[in-house]
C-alpha cells in the first residue's frame, strides 16, 4: 500500500563566531581535543554565562534573509537532561520566546540531487519555518565499543536550530531543503555550514498516513544525520521500514532512531521524550534581549540572496538560467563572476570559461573558488585577449593553464611565449593567398560547396605561419576569398 509522507527537519547550524555562546574561549575545529575549555562549558559548578552579542545578531539576520519575525523580547531557557556530552546537565536554550518566528526556505532547482530534477512537481516550493532558536552546542562523543570519548571543545559553541513545519514530502525535498538552507547562511556569512566539520547537523521527523484527511501519523526522529546523502538514504530506508510495518498491521510509535551508513538502515534509539520531559524552566542567569534595536543595526547587512543573485545575473548580464544558479551557489563564486565581468566581453562568455574551465580546474586541484590563484583581473585581460581575436577559444585555455600555476605572470605575455599572436599587418592575407595557390582542388571544391575543406585549407595556413595565428580569423578570411 502506498502512504503519504510528511517530513520535518530540525537543522543544527553553529553560527560563525570567534568565541562560545556564553564564555570567550575560542571556537574551533581540529584543536587538540578539550583545549578550548574554560569553567563555564565545563559547566563548572557556580560559572556564570554571559551573552555572545555577535551571535545573537547573525541568528537575527539568519531570520531576516529568509522572512522571519521576532518577539519584542526573547528570552533564555535551560533543557534539563542526563548526558555525558553536557556536564551540568542542562542545555541553555530557548523555548517559548525564540529569537525568529516563521519564515520559509525557497528550494532552489539546482539543490535537488541531478538524478531528480527532471521529476519536480512543485516548482518554486517554500517550506515554511516554525522557529529559529539559538542555544549552545554539546561536547562531542566519540563512542568506541565500551567506553566513550568527550572532546570539550565544541561544547558552548553558538548553534542555531533551525525549525521546519511538515512541509517535506520526499526525501529529494529534504535534500533540496537542506542544501538550499546551507546556499543561504553561506551567503549571508552567518555560517560556514560545513556538514564534514560538524557545522551543520539534522534531525529528520518522518510521519506516513494513508490519506490526506487523516491526522499526522507517529512520528519517527532520524538523529544527528551528518550529509545530505545520509539524509537521502536515510529517509528512502525509513519509508520503506514503516511502510512495510504498517502494512503488517504494525503501528508506529513515538521514537527516535540513528542511522548507520554502513549498512544503510536506522536502529532503534529510545522512544521519544515530550517537552514535559526535559522539564524547561527560564533561565535564572540571563536576561531577556529587546531584538528592536538589534534588528535594526542588522537589516542593512542582509545580503542578496541566491534566487535574487541569479535573477540579476539573468537580466543584466545575459546568462543563461542554469549559468546563473551555478555562479550564484556560492558568494565567492559570485563575487569573482562579477569581479571578471567588464563590458568589453559578453556575461555569456565569461560564465562559459568561469563554468567550464576554472571551476573545472579548480575541482582537478582540490580547491575552492576562495582559493582560486588567478585574479579576476588576469581572467577578464585573458578573456579581452580572446573576444577581441588575438586567441582562439582553444589558445586561451593554453594560456589559462599556464596562467593558474604562474598567476603572476600577464596573460598577453603567456600568450606570446607561447607564439599565439596576430599576423603582423597583411601577413595573414598573404598566407591565405599563398595557401589558396598551393592547393587548387580543394579550393575549388570549396566553391563547389564542400565547406568542409575550410579546415583543411585553414591548417595549411598554420603551417605557413611563423607564428600561431588565431585559427577563427584565418577560417573567416579564407571564407571571405573563396565564397
Amino acid at each position: 500500500m502506498s502512504y503519504l509522507v510528511t517530513i520535518g527537519l530540525e537543522v543544527h547550524s553553529q553560527v560563525k563566531t570567534q568565541t562560545k555562546m556564553f564564555c570567550a574561549c575560542r571556537t574551533s575545529f581540529g584543536d587538540t581535543p578539550n583545549t578550548n575549555t574554560c569553567p563555564v562549558c565545563l559547566g563548572m559548578p557556580g560559572a556564570l554565562p554571559v551573552l555572545n552579542r555577535e551571535a545573537i545578531e547573525k541568528t537575527l539576520l539568519t531570520g531576516l534573509m529568509i522572512g522571519c519575525g521576532s518577539p519584542e523580547i526573547s528570552k533564555w531557557d535551560r533543557k534539563n537532561y542526563f548526558y555525558p556530552d553536557m556536564p551540568k546537565n542542562y542545555q541553555t536554550t530557548q523555548m517559548d520566546l525564540p529569537l525568529c518566528i516563521g519564515g520559509g526556505v525557497p528550494l532552489y532547482d539546482h539543490c535537488y540531487p541531478t538524478d531528480a530534477r527532471k521529476s519536480i512537481t512543485t516548482a518554486n516550493k517554500v517550506v515554511r519555518l516554525n522557529r529559529i532558536h539559538l542555544e549552545e552546542d554539546v561536547a562531542k562523543s566519540t563512542h568506541l565499543g565500551n567506553s566513550s570519548l568527550i572532546d570539550f571543545n565544541r561544547a558552548g559553541t553558538p548553534l542555531m536550530e533551525i525549525v521546519t513545519e511538515p512541509d517535506l514530502e520526499s526525501a529529494e525535498e529534504a535534500f533540496a531543503y537542506v542544501r538550499s538552507l546551507q546556499m543561504i547562511l553561506q551567503q549571508g556569512g552567518v555560517s560556514d555550514a560545513d556538514m564534514e566539520k560538524g557545522q551543520l547537523r539534522c534531525d529528520v521527523n518522518i510521519s506516513l498516513r494513508k490519506n490526506a484527511s487523516d491526522p499526522l501519523g507517529q512520528k519517527v526522529e532520524l538523529k544527528n544525520l551528518n550529509s545530505i546523502s545520509a539524509i537521502r538514504r536515510a529517509i528512502h530506508f525509513e519509508i520503506q521500514r514503516q511502510t512495510e510495518e504498517l502494512d503488517r498491521g504494525i503501528p508506529q510509535i513515538q521514537s527516535t532512531r540513528r542511522w548507520d551508513d554502513d549498512r544503510g538502515e536506522t536502529q532503534m534509539m529510545r522512544t521519544k521524550e515530550d517537552a514535559h520531559d526535559y522539564r524547561y524552566f527560564s533561565c535564572p542567569d540571563l536576561l531577556p534581549i529587546e531584538t528592536a534595536p538589534l534588528l535594526a543595526k542588522v537589516r542593512p547587512l542582509v545580503p542578496e540572496l541566491p534566487h535574487e543573485l541569479a535573477a540579476r545575473f539573468e537580466k543584466d548580464l545575459g546568462v543563461t538560467a542554469y549559468d546563473a544558479s551555478v555562479l550564484s551557489s556560492d558568494k565567492h563564486l559570485a563575487r569573482y563572476f562579477e569581479a571578471v565581468t567588464d563590458a568589453a566581453i559578453p556575461g555569456k562568455k565569461v560564465a562559459n570559461f568561469i563554468i567550464n574551465n576554472l571551476l573545472g580546474t579548480l575541482n582537478e586541484r582540490a580547491l575552492g573558488i576562495d582559493e582560486c590563484p588567478v585574479a579576476p583581473e588576469k581572467l577578464r585581460a585573458l578573456l579581452v585577449l580572446m573576444e577581441n581575436g588575438t586567441l582562439a577559444a582553444n589558445q586561451a585555455k593554453e594560456v589559462f593553464t599556464v596562467l593558474f600555476d604562474a598567476p603572476e605572470k600577464d596573460p598577453a605575455a603567456i600568450a606570446d611565449s607561447l607564439g599565439f599572436k596576430p599576423a603582423a599587418a597583411g601577413e595573414l592575407e598573404g598566407l591565405v593567398d599563398q595557401a589558396i595557390a598551393n592547393n587548387p582542388a580543394e579550393v575549388e571544391a570549396v566553391k563547389a560547396g564542400n565547406e568542409k575543406l575550410l579546415n583543411f585549407l585553414t591548417g595549411q595556413v598554420m603551417k605557413l605561419a611563423t607564428t600561431k595565428p588565431n585559427p577563427k580569423q584565418v577560417t573567416e578570411l579564407l571564407r571571405a576569398r573563396l565564397l
